[in-house]
């Protein structure tokens, strides 16, 4: 299999938690060295990106800037597109306690035998909503992602997924998840401080 690059974004100001959510103690460690320690077993190297390097310094892991400021989740994933050395990177977020290693390695395999440049879930809505990408828990081909990025950026895009149209991508549907992620919490983000203790207590019982 490819090379795979795994790239925690830390960034976020974590408005509804009140202070940096990737550093709150989750089962006694900080959260975003969980969401590393899980991503560790698939990855050839894990990397942060990070506006504040000098508070994740403690992972021991290549830290990285935003190369475009200001320019939110698309800026973010730019960012770790270039500074990944590997030719897939999965983008994960610092603030998923269970996001999926085993999942997101199925989705590298995905990528490589379909011949296409992103794996990403699509989760259909609740109540008949529209639904959408989980472009926090993907897997994208550097070669050809990061320049379609590139171009969204310059040409003044903000979504996440604007240059999708450029690229071949394949979405996941949620059947396909739950084979890997039996129990659906692979997406599951902690916002507020009863999210994280919520989160705590479904660990707990995981283990």
């Amino acid at each position: 299999m490819n090379m795979l690059t795994v790239a925690i974004q830390a960034g976020g100001e974590s408005r509804r938690m009140g202070q940096d959510k990737a550093l709150l103690p989750f089962l006694g460690q900080p959260l975003i060295a969980r969401v590393a320690a899980r991503m560790a077993s698939i990855a050839d190297e894990v990397i942060v990106t990070t506006n504040r390097p000098d508070a994740y310094a403690f992972l021991g892991l290549p830290l990285f800037a935003d190369q475009r400021a200001g320019r939110g989740a698309l800026g973010g994933l730019y960012t770790a597109l270039q500074a990944a050395r590997q030719p897939l990177v999965a983008v994960v977020a610092c603030d998923m306690p269970f996001a999926s290693p085993e999942l997101l390695a199925f989705q590298a395999r995905v990528l490589e035998a379909e011949a296409v440049d992103v794996v990403i879930p699509f989760v259909q809505g609740v109540d008949g909503g529209s639904g959408g990408y989980e472009p926090l828990h993907a897997v994208y081909r550097r070669e050809t992602c990061l320049p379609a990025v590139e171009q969204a950026l310059d040409s003044d895009q903000w979504k996440v997924i604007a240059w999708f149209s450029k690229v071949r991508v394949r979405a996941l549907t949620e059947e396909e998840c739950r084979v890997h992620d039996p129990g659906g919490l692979a997406f599951a983000n902690v916002n507020t401080p009863q999210e994280l203790s919520e989160a705590e207590q479904m660990a707990r019982g995981e283990g």
